[in-house]
């Protein structure tokens, strides 16, 4: 389908462009390098992948049933609730923390496609794309890139071209889009929808900015996962930032990260979709202000995701341990304080610094497992 705007250097893959595409990534081998963590047989993935005519025929005969295989090696279950909230036949945009540089949205669409939903697009970032043949992968599973590193005389330009899409996705293509509520993954799991990414949504309405933010649906969307596999990178990232305030992540960091956070074991992952916000923000009092406008906005989408977050026994732990309080001694058993702990200290080991501070980094991995609980008492009025 063709449009209006020039949206060839960030939108999926058209469908005719896709035997060209697997061809070449069946020969790419940093790509069957990679396969090597998530396949069991390479060469078969790559024979299955060249017979894929269409972005929804790859999902269905590849992408899928490896990432089924991937939640029943990494994961103790992947489930999700809310479903009730969306129509088969409805284009949304599914807004959630951001948790996993890759899975958030690959197990939401997993979610998805084995309820009847038709998988949605998905909103990454450039700095990510390192090599072609990832760009070329993930514009194959019907992934939009977000330009990232731009100078900044051309971040306006880039982000109404991103927002045009975003607008044209949902009311031409008729599709859902995935989105993070903030740039990056949020590294203390302290959840707050940045109001740059509503600016950048609004740019491509033709209304006032709740108009334009209503016509989109967004759909809050809580992701819980019991672990975080890359919760000791996050933590040694910690560190070296307070230690050198000049620290600058590699590119390869990012790729670490990405194969950390899919091979390694996550627990039990839920996914809860909330209600299209359109009737709460109906509700705001914004006096025309658009800061005012903005917040409520914002706020209305934080409250969604805490309130619906699922609290682990491993999260009662550690806002118990980081706020020095007993207050959920009776939400989790000695044995389970035990396990968890055990398991802060093994992610604690695999840090190596030549100044490592283990007070500073444990401290700092209670708080990612804190925060959900903290900011769901909030939401709940529970703790201001």
């Amino acid at each position: 389908m063709k449009q209006l705007f020039d949206f060839d250097e960030i939108r999926p893959f058209y469908d005719e462009e896709i035997p060209d595409v697997v061809k070449s990534l069946s020969k790419e081998e940093r790509f069957r390098h990679a396969l090597k963590f998530i396949v069991p047989d390479v060469d078969a993935f790559c024979k299955e992948m060249e017979k894929c005519t269409t972005k929804r025929d790859f999902q269905k005969r590849l992408a899928i049933p490896a990432l089924i295989n991937l939640a029943k090696r990494s994961t103790s279950g992947v489930d999700i609730s809310g479903l009730e909230n969306i129509s088969p036949t409805g284009n949304y945009i599914y807004m959630s923390n951001h948790r996993d540089i890759v899975l958030d949205a690959s197990f939401l669409n997993l979610m998805l496609d084995a309820n009847g939903f038709e998988t949605s697009e998905v909103a990454i970032g450039d700095n990510l794309l390192v090599y072609p043949w990832i760009s070329d992968l993930v514009r194959l599973n019907k992934c939009v890139i977000v330009n990232r590193n731009v100078l900044r005389r051309r971040m306006l330009d880039v982000s109404r071209r991103l927002s045009n899409y975003i607008n044209f996705a949902i009311k031409i293509k008729h599709t859902s889009l995935w989105i993070a509520q903030r740039e990056g993954r949020s590294k203390n799991s302290e959840d707050q929808t940045q109001e740059s990414v509503i600016k950048m949504l609004n740019l491509g309405g033709g209304s006032d900015l709740l108009t334009n933010i209503k016509d989109l649906n967004i759909v809050p969307v809580s992701i819980s996962y019991e672990y975080d596999p890359c919760d000791y990178l996050k933590a040694r990232e910690y560190q070296l930032k307070r230690d050198d305030p000049e620290y600058k992540k590699l590119p390869q960091d990012d790729l670490f990260s990405m194969e950390t956070g899919i091979c390694g074991y996550k627990g039990h992952i839920h996914f809860h979709l909330s209600s299209v916000i359109n009737s709460d923000l109906d509700k705001l009092d914004t006096q025309g202000e658009t800061s005012n406008a903005l917040h409520g906005i914002t706020h209305t989408i934080d409250q969604a995701i805490h309130l619906n977050y699922v609290i682990y026994p491993g999260n009662y732990v550690a806002y118990d341990e980081f706020f020095h309080t007993d207050r959920f001694s009776d939400r989790y058993s000695a044995e389970q304080k035990s396990h968890f702990m055990d398991y802060v200290q093994k992610q604690i080991d695999k840090i190596d610094l030549p100044q490592k501070d283990e007070s500073f980094l444990r401290k700092r991995i209670f708080e990612m497992y804190s925060n959900p609980l903290k900011n769901k008492l909030i939401a709940l009025n529970e703790i201001s």
